[in-house]
């Protein structure tokens, strides 16, 4: 029988299919990770790959992501870890996104507490403090609840996240950025480290200052509730995609405030409470 509440498809209807058919062909993620890898080569950005991969379809998005960083992998980068980004409703406003995203984490990528952090190694610098879980146990089988990341977790540690887009203006969709490596460019991690006994998450107090003027504030709350919500979603989302969380890992949670812009010869300071201090100088030369 005829359902009237159904129409026959549009012409919009079969533009969208047909988008959504390319937005899987492999030479558009292979097109899409060319125009970023040339970017972070040439330090130089690039226009969107929204273009190329569409608007909203983040398994596409996420393939770009690990042929960029497969690529950095053959040239001798080594995972560390993952980043957990667009956690904040702060961030999210800013830059007009609704869910959160995640990155891989390289070593080459890391800093440790008072480094200098070269300005030219990230595209469009922004800071943004938040809290840094190292794991100690993986979590790739079995069910994954709160409980379960609770125990994975075996210390936490304040952190910077330098946050760059190898996009021109920061001009991005969920798409663009998942495929950008969830924006990702450096982090510096405190030298406190504290268990999940020592230490609570959800209730601790952020506040950052650049030059020694405050520029952003937060709680863990902040970030999507818990900081421990937001690994749970990343052990949730990363597994289905194949990339599940290891021990040894450094897992960055997520914004706990506003980004604020970075300039050359800069000093960045964050305090967590119950986790001490972490603090960085944004330099000039190149990585």
């Amino acid at each position: 029988m005829h359902d009237p509440t159904r129409t026959r498809p549009t012409a919009t209807d079969q533009d969208g299919r047909r988008e959504a058919g390319a937005r899987q062909a492999p030479q558009a993620v292979a097109e899409a990770a060319a125009r970023l890898l040339e970017a972070a080569a040439t330090n130089v950005p690039c226009a969107p790959v929204r273009d190329l991969i569409g608007t909203t379809d983040t398994r596409t998005a996420y393939a770009v992501q690990q042929r960029v960083t497969a690529v950095r992998r053959e040239r001798g980068a080594r995972v560390v870890g993952h980043k957990i980004g667009l956690t904040s409703p702060a961030v999210q406003r800013q830059l007009g996104v609704a869910q959160p995203d995640f990155g891989v984490l390289l070593d080459e990528m890391g800093h440790a507490d008072g480094d200098t952090v070269p300005y030219a190694s990230v595209l469009q610098p922004r800071v943004e403090a938040e809290i840094a879980f190292v794991l100690g146990e993986d979590l790739a089988e079995g069910p994954l609840d709160p409980a379960r990341v609770r125990a994975a977790v075996d210390h936490a540690v304040a952190a910077l996240e330098i946050c760059g887009s190898r996009i021109a203006g920061w001009d991005i969709t969920l798409s663009d950025t998942v495929a950008d490596n969830a924006s990702a460019g450096a982090f510096v991690l405190g030298r406190e480290r504290r268990s999940l006994t020592e230490f609570e998450p959800r209730t601790a107090v952020m506040e950052m200052s650049v030059d020694g003027r405050p520029v952003s504030e937060g709680t863990g709350s902040d970030c999507l509730g818990d900081p421990l919500a937001a690994v749970l979603w990343l052990a949730r989302t990363a597994r289905e995609l194949g990339d599940p969380l290891r021990a040894g890992h450094v897992v960055l949670s997520g914004a706990l405030g506003p980004m604020s812009p970075l300039a050359p010869g800069v000093r960045v300071s964050a305090a967590i409470g119950g986790l001490g201090t972490v603090t960085t100088s944004i330099g000039e030369g190149a990585a």
